[in-house]
């Protein structure tokens, strides 16, 4: 069995005191939040906050009070664990997408996030996180 592991972030502001969170629409057709997989001696932390900026050009406020982790099997022979933290943008203006993974960046009611990104781990993540955004 091959491990991996990937780290991200649910990336969201607030708007009129009501979250929106940055979706992703990815060159490989599919629709997700930003995440990759951890480099050399880098923390989860830093994974996150070098993968937001990688792929939307901005920077955020990585909270570790928010913690999800994500197992699955993206193909036979390979089990791969992705760990989110929420991260509160520094600004919504500067997005920018990654040209080569990422065709458009979205920001949008978590709800219809919720519905729009393509993976069942996604939208778990999204729907913990929604409940974490809306205590703080």
């Amino acid at each position: 069995m091959k491990y991996e592991k990937s780290c991200g972030a649910v990336v969201y502001d607030l708007q009129n005191d009501t979250p929106i969170v940055l979706v992703e629409y990815m060159k490989k057709g599919h629709v997700s939040i930003p995440k990759g997989h951890v480099e050399e001696r880098e923390t989860e932390v830093e994974t996150a906050a070098r993968e937001i900026l990688e792929e939307t050009g901005l920077t955020a406020g990585i909270d570790t009070d928010f913690r999800h982790e994500v197992t699955y099997s993206p193909e036979p022979g390979v089990q791969k664990t992705v760990v989110f933290f929420a991260a509160a943008a520094d600004s919504t203006s500067s997005v920018r997408p990654q040209p080569e993974e990422v065709s458009a960046l979205k920001w949008m009611r978590i709800e219809d996030a919720i519905r729009e990104v393509t993976y069942d781990t996604d939208k778990e993540v999204l729907r913990h996180a929604a409940s974490y955004i809306r205590e703080r």
